[in-house]
């Protein structure tokens, strides 16, 4: 008898199982359910119906595939392998290597978000999902004024330094009326600029700036090692 004989052949998935599938797959990501929601483009309600164990629809299973970059989008209206508990820790170490994970500390004050200025060497900033265009702009808005100061907080005056923060916080509160609230983490780096291979590398303070949705802040989130860091 070989090993496909042992294998017991797919099934599709019970409404029990694909939302066991779903959380697993949402957490290995560090997705909230609205994060979800919006990349696989179905209502949040959906998704806690799911989770749930309510019974999902073909074209639901197909978004839910393609969120989580299955290649064959049908993946969940076909029999399913389910995965072993061996399987599902290798999807949890891959993305554990290519992610890293922060605690989300809350970030409500302008002198805060300036005093973490003066000691960040660069940022990543970025709304978690899409909260409208108002939202993105005034997020926008609070991460220049951020990189201005960070730029010259050495020579502004302690009155300029005020004024600053209140720029910030009017900024800020503005978010929160649109239903944004803002979380950071910091994370110390080592970089080498150029190409010569001997160069010694560079210390560098990163700030994560990320803004989730009022009452569904994460205690922890996760980004690309190699995100895009601004100067």
């Amino acid at each position: 008898m070989n090993a496909t004989e042992n294998t017991p052949p797919g099934r599709l998935l019970t409404p029990a199982e694909l939302a066991v599938c779903i959380t697993v797959f949402r957490d290995a990501r560090r997705w909230t359910q609205e994060q979800l929601a919006v990349i696989a483009g179905l209502n949040v309600r959906t998704i806690q119906r799911v989770e749930h164990g309510w019974p999902a629809g073909p074209d639901t299973c197909r978004a839910l595939a393609s969120a989580f970059d299955f290649a064959d989008t049908e993946a969940f209206n076909k029999p399913f392998a389910i995965p072993s508990e061996d399987a599902l820790k290798a999807v949890q170490d891959q993305f554990n290597q290519e992610h890293v994970t922060f605690t989300a500390i809350p970030l409500s004050t302008g002198e805060q978000l300036a005093r973490l200025a003066q000691t960040s060497t660069m940022d990543v900033s970025e709304l978690a999902i899409d909260m409208g265009r108002e939202a993105d702009r005034r997020f926008a808005a609070l991460m220049e004024d951020f990189r201005n100061y960070r730029d010259c907080a050495d020579v502004y005056t302690e009155t300029q330094k005020r004024k600053v923060y209140n720029t910030m916080q009017a900024c800020i509160d503005v978010l929160k009326t649109l239903g944004v609230s803002l979380r950071y983490a910091e994370h110390k780096v080592l970089l080498k600029w150029g190409s010569d291979p001997d160069s010694n590398p560079m210390s560098a303070n990163v700030l994560y700036v990320i803004g989730f949705p009022v009452g569904k802040e994460p205690v922890l989130f996760a980004t690309p090692k190699s995100g895009g860091f601004r100067l």
